[in-house]
């Protein structure tokens, strides 16, 4: 079959000059030739022809083509995909072993600031017990043994005293 883009000759001219024929087999032989071309040149003007078929014919290229590319792009799409999850899994645990060392430190600081307060405190305490005089601690101590054996008149004597200091301390700074 012929290029379908070649001009296309029409009438049975062959590419052969005519030559005549030697005899009936000969002329024959000649017919038959030329009903081949002509069956050839037939065929390649029906193809040409058939519009609908060639636009079928492409659309279908087309077709295959615009899916291969939109299974590639998908593919692409699943691949990009697990690399977003992979990154975003991998951010979470580094956040959390973060969170988790920020805590442990805060955790070990409060525990410092809890000895801290707790070794000043007692330090505080063994300062005032040591300045304190005997007998003012043997009171104290009797008014705190006292209290909790009959808690009311502790407490009214101790609010009477707690307003007693208040006032002569107002008095002391010049508020009247």
């Amino acid at each position: 079959m012929k290029d379908t883009n070649e001009p296309v000759e029409i009438g049975g001219a062959s590419d052969k000059p005519a030559a005549g024929a030697e005899g009936p087999e000969e002329l024959r032989r000649q017919i038959e030739e030329t009903r081949s071309q002509l069956g050839d040149t037939v065929e390649e003007l029906a193809a040409k022809a058939d519009v609908k078929g060639r636009a079928k014919a492409r659309g279908a290229e087309l077709k295959g083509k615009a899916s291969d590319a939109g299974h590639t792009v998908q593919g692409r799409a699943v691949q990009a995909g697990h690399v977003v999850q992979e990154k975003a899994t991998e951010a979470g645990h580094v956040v959390q072993e973060k969170a988790t060392e920020a805590g442990h430190v805060v955790q070990e600081k409060a525990t410092e600031a809890g000895h801290v307060v707790q070794e000043k405190a007692s330090w505080a305490g063994h300062a005032v017990q040591e300045r304190v005089p005997q007998p003012v601690r043997d009171a104290a101590t009797a008014v705190v043994q006292a209290g909790r054996r009959n808690p009311k008149p502790v407490l009214i004597a101790g609010a009477g005293v707690v307003v007693a200091a208040g006032l002569l301390r107002r008095r002391h700074n010049g508020h009247r």
